[in-house]
């Protein structure tokens, strides 16, 4: 059987609030177990990755033609 981890291991773990682990717990984003209704919550090792995989965004490559300066424009005579 895998090993249970309580909200605030999972909260330290994942680098969250527990307030942001028991949302995301209520959206449907994470998995959880809990034997008893109302009773205590643990997540998996599991669980936990596969949160962090829904979490995480593919980066956009770099547009070489943005700069942070306007391009300068001759003045008008």
């Amino acid at each position: 059987m895998e090993k249970l981890i309580t909200r605030k291991e999972a909260a330290k773990i994942l680098g969250i609030s527990i307030a942001t682990l028991d949302a995301a717990r209520q959206n449907g984003l994470i998995s959880y177990v809990q034997y008893v209704p109302n009773g205590c919550v643990y997540f998996t090792d599991a669980a936990l990755q596969e949160y962090v995989a829904k979490c995480t965004k593919r980066a956009k490559p770099a547009d070489n033609n943005l700069t942070y300066r306007k391009q300068h424009r001759p003045k008008k005579k």
